[in-house]
């Protein structure tokens, strides 16, 4: 391996989504140690321009599900993550703190899977999110269920990754 710190860097390509969880809530305990860890995220000019919004009730949960597409884990989850872009915020930063939150929670045995708002108009109505904000993205939390992330390889024809040299340009990008 290149440096000592070799378990960062496989947990950092190890990560997985998982989109069946078990049937009980996350832990206050673990749910506070992924949104401290999403607060320590970098910003750009350090302005960290979010706000977390922690989604647990099912009534709620099942709306915000109504507002995507592809939300099925959505519905599976007991916990939904949504970080809101406040006003002269950067999406790029919203990437960082939802990929930290989700690198976190894996640290912590939860599992999580990002979900996309398609009709985020909905979303922020559902959520209460003023017109200025963003609220395009989830992130669902929750305790995998035994054996999920084989399953999901198993039964993803998209499992796997493309090899390198098949997406790096070098200096310039050319088809």
């Amino acid at each position: 391996m290149l440096d000592p710190n070799a378990d960062v860097y496989e947990a950092v390509k190890g990560l997985r989504v998982v989109r069946n969880f078990e049937d009980r809530q996350i832990s206050e305990e673990h749910l506070d140690a992924i949104l401290e860890a999403g607060r320590w995220t970098g910003s750009s000019k350090n302005r960290q321009n979010w706000a977390i919004i922690v989604v647990q009730d099912p009534g709620q949960l099942e709306r915000l599900a109504e507002c995507g597409d592809f939300t099925t884990p959505l519905r599976n989850a007991p916990t939904t993550l949504v970080p809101v872009r406040l006003p002269e915020g950067y999406d790029w930063d919203l990437g960082r703190l939802s990929q930290n939150m989700m690198l976190a929670a894996a640290a912590l045995g939860v599992g999580s899977c990002p979900v996309t708002f398609h009709r985020e108009d909905d979303a922020k109505a559902v959520l209460g999110v003023a017109d200025d904000h963003g609220a395009r993205f989830g992130i669902t939390l929750g305790y995998p269920e035994p054996d999920a992330e084989r399953a999901g390889r198993e039964r993803s024809p998209l499992s796997g990754r493309k090899p390198l040299g098949a997406m790096i340009y070098r200096d310039r990008f050319e088809t």
